[in-house]
């Protein structure tokens, strides 16, 4: 069984993912996008901080960890959100769609490059039908790509570079921090960097006695992407990346496409048409073949002194 729980791990991220498109676009007819990041990531800090005084989950860190875990942090969440927010912004949902499905291709180079993990021909063949799955289906929803803007483009360039180093990153990390610290940590710097945004948003537009007023009517969207799509999702792929390597989990990314739609026609009663249904399969067959075909996954190197240290910080 426990061979099967990183993959399982990587269907819930998916699930987590897919279904936060739903409470987004709802809540971003209410909210500016730095406000609903910083509401959203306050509520994983407070969730996980609630858990962590109960002992439901125990995270020991000091100093120094909080340093070592910093730059992953600043990757993600705050450079790629604020980038991908930046993307969508200056072009379309459409054309930023297309543009973050090609992270697996970018962490396919950056694995061999930083983490010698090399994938081979059939996994980077079933990594390609993935994302081609996703381009696909995205195209034939609009017909056209459109929204293409220079300064936009960049920032979702930046997106996709970003997404890549932290999966990148999250993997070195693993060998020496477990999932908890380092979700911990993320969502520490995210909920603090993007409170501070919006607060100072609110500040210039003097509406900063409002700012906790949009809890009243959207708390359950507030909850859903805090607790499950942050502290959650960012705990299971951290799970994940300890687990396969970088090549294998960003594939389950694309994944986000197929649960995407799944929601638009079980909750929003959208149509499924033939072109979902062979996108899907491109993309279920990318993820499968990328996992199937991988050679076994050698365990990160733990600095000396390392594997004891972390035992002893998660037992406390």
């Amino acid at each position: 069984m426990n061979r099967y729980l990183p993959y399982l791990a990587g269907l819930g991220v998916a699930m987590a993912w897919g279904l936060s498109f739903l409470f987004t676009k709802g809540a971003l007819d209410y909210l500016e996008p730095f406000h609903l990041l910083g509401l959203r990531f306050a509520a994983a800090l407070v969730a996980m901080s609630a858990l962590r005084l109960a002992s439901v989950i125990k995270i020991k860190m000091i100093t120094n960890d909080y340093l070592r875990l910093l730059p992953l942090a600043i990757i993600q969440p705050l450079l790629y959100f604020s980038a991908e927010t930046t993307g969508v912004l200056l072009t379309s949902a459409s054309y930023s769609a297309m543009m973050i499905a090609s992270i697996p291709i970018v962490v396919a180079i950056l694995g061999s490059l930083l983490l010698r993990e090399y994938p081979n021909r059939l996994q980077l063949l079933f990594i390609i039908a993935s994302v081609v799955g996703v381009i696909f289906i995205i195209m034939m929803d609009n017909q056209s790509i459109t929204g293409v803007n220079p300064l936009g483009t960049l920032a979702l360039i930046v997106a996709v570079a970003s997404a890549a180093f932290y999966i990148i990153y999250s993997r070195k990390a693993s060998a020496h921090f477990s999932p908890l610290q380092t979700t911990w940590v993320m969502m520490v710097v995210g909920a603090l960097a993007f409170n501070l945004v919006a607060l100072i948003q609110h500040l210039l537009d003097g509406k900063v006695s409002l700012y906790l007023q949009p809890l009243t009517v959207l708390w359950p969207t507030i909850i859903y992407l805090g607790v499950a799509s942050s502290v959650g999702a960012f705990f299971l792929y951290n799970y994940l990346l300890s687990k396969v390597t970088a090549s294998q989990a960003s594939v389950f990314a694309n994944l986000i496409t197929v649960i995407a739609i799944a929601g638009g026609v079980i909750f929003r009663g959208e149509t499924l048409t033939w072109y979902h249904i062979m996108g899907t399969t491109a993309i279920l067959a990318g993820v499968w073949g990328t996992n199937r075909y991988a050679q076994k996954v050698n365990p990160l190197t733990k600095a000396p002194g390392e594997e004891n240290r972390f035992k002893s910080s998660s037992r406390s």
